[in-house]
């Protein structure tokens, strides 16, 4: 499994070109059964303006899915 510092850099690897602005939010989701399963990732949390978003499975590290809000 990897740690919650490791998704958010490879979040910030695959970015893109868009803007990784703080604060960096991570959430890291488990199955019903306690496993690990994913990393949630909000760039710009809890604030208004652009933010981007991942999905790091947290296993792997791949990168699961990613979007941007361009606000």
């Amino acid at each position: 499994m990897i740690e919650r510092e490791a998704a958010i850099e490879i979040a910030r690897a695959t970015e893109n070109g868009w803007a990784f602005a703080g604060p960096v939010q991570a959430v890291h989701r488990r199955s019903w059964f306690g496993q690990s399963v994913r990393f949630e990732i909000e760039t710009n949390a809890g604030m208004l303006g652009t933010k981007a978003r991942f999905t790091i499975d947290a296993q792997t590290g791949e990168v699961l899915d990613e979007g941007y809000l361009s606000r």
